[in-house]
Protein backbone atom coordinates (compact mmCIF):
# COMPACT_ATOMS: atom_id res chain seq x y z
CA UNK A 1 0.00 0.00 0.00
CA UNK A 2 1.37 3.84 -0.65
CA UNK A 3 2.46 5.65 2.11
CA UNK A 4 -0.23 8.15 3.66
CA UNK A 5 0.32 11.68 4.36
CA UNK A 6 -1.87 13.39 6.43
CA UNK A 7 -2.20 17.61 5.02
CA UNK A 8 -4.64 20.56 6.73
CA UNK A 9 -6.32 22.22 3.75
CA UNK A 10 -8.34 25.65 3.72
CA UNK A 11 -11.19 25.14 1.54
CA UNK A 12 -14.13 28.05 0.77
CA UNK A 13 -17.20 27.00 2.75
CA UNK A 14 -19.21 26.49 -0.38
CA UNK A 15 -16.71 24.07 -1.67
CA UNK A 16 -16.90 21.92 1.57
CA UNK A 17 -20.49 22.05 1.35
CA UNK A 18 -20.15 20.77 -2.11
CA UNK A 19 -17.61 18.30 -0.63
CA UNK A 20 -20.04 16.85 2.25
CA UNK A 21 -23.05 16.54 -0.02
CA UNK A 22 -20.59 14.68 -2.48
CA UNK A 23 -19.21 12.08 0.24
CA UNK A 24 -22.67 11.90 1.17
CA UNK A 25 -24.60 10.54 -1.89
CA UNK A 26 -21.08 8.71 -2.99
CA UNK A 27 -20.63 6.52 0.90
CA UNK A 28 -16.97 7.61 0.35
CA UNK A 29 -15.09 9.49 3.30
CA UNK A 30 -14.26 13.08 3.06
CA UNK A 31 -10.27 11.98 2.66
CA UNK A 32 -11.70 10.03 -0.44
CA UNK A 33 -14.08 12.33 -2.22
CA UNK A 34 -10.56 15.23 -2.07
CA UNK A 35 -8.16 12.46 -2.93
CA UNK A 36 -9.98 11.40 -6.05
CA UNK A 37 -11.22 14.98 -6.92
CA UNK A 38 -7.04 15.61 -6.85
CA UNK A 39 -6.37 12.99 -8.99
CA UNK A 40 -8.93 13.94 -11.23
CA UNK A 41 -7.41 17.09 -11.77
CA UNK A 42 -3.92 16.12 -12.19
CA UNK A 43 -5.39 13.07 -14.71
CA UNK A 44 -7.15 16.30 -16.87
CA UNK A 45 -3.56 17.75 -16.40
CA UNK A 46 -1.44 14.92 -18.14
CA UNK A 47 -3.80 14.29 -20.62
CA UNK A 48 -4.04 18.01 -21.44
CA UNK A 49 -0.23 18.47 -21.67
CA UNK A 50 0.06 15.14 -23.85
CA UNK A 51 -2.24 16.20 -26.13
CA UNK A 52 -0.24 19.79 -26.57
CA UNK A 53 2.82 17.46 -27.21
CA UNK A 54 1.11 15.70 -29.97
CA UNK A 55 -0.04 19.01 -31.85
CA UNK A 56 3.18 20.01 -31.58
CA UNK A 57 4.77 17.08 -32.77
CA UNK A 58 1.91 17.18 -35.45
CA UNK A 59 3.43 20.69 -36.24
CA UNK A 60 6.38 19.65 -36.82
CA UNK A 61 5.34 16.76 -39.26
CA UNK A 62 2.70 16.93 -40.29
CA UNK A 63 1.34 13.56 -42.96
CA UNK A 64 2.22 14.07 -46.47
CA UNK A 65 -0.55 14.64 -49.18
CA UNK A 66 0.16 11.01 -50.62
CA UNK A 67 -0.06 9.58 -46.67
CA UNK A 68 -3.49 11.40 -46.59
CA UNK A 69 -4.45 9.86 -50.07
CA UNK A 70 -3.61 6.05 -48.51
CA UNK A 71 -5.37 6.62 -45.54
CA UNK A 72 -8.55 7.44 -47.37
CA UNK A 73 -8.43 5.16 -49.99
CA UNK A 74 -8.16 2.56 -47.01
CA UNK A 75 -11.16 4.13 -45.33
CA UNK A 76 -13.26 4.14 -48.62
CA UNK A 77 -12.23 0.41 -49.28
CA UNK A 78 -13.03 -0.49 -45.30
CA UNK A 79 -16.61 1.48 -45.38
CA UNK A 80 -17.54 -0.62 -48.70
CA UNK A 81 -17.13 -3.95 -46.71
CA UNK A 82 -19.57 -2.86 -44.38
CA UNK A 83 -23.09 -4.06 -44.89
CA UNK A 84 -24.81 -0.96 -44.03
Amino acid sequence: MAKIAKITISIPEEVLNAVETERKESGESRSQVIRRAIELLLRQRKEQELSEQYIQAYRQMPETEEEVKAARQAAISILAEESW
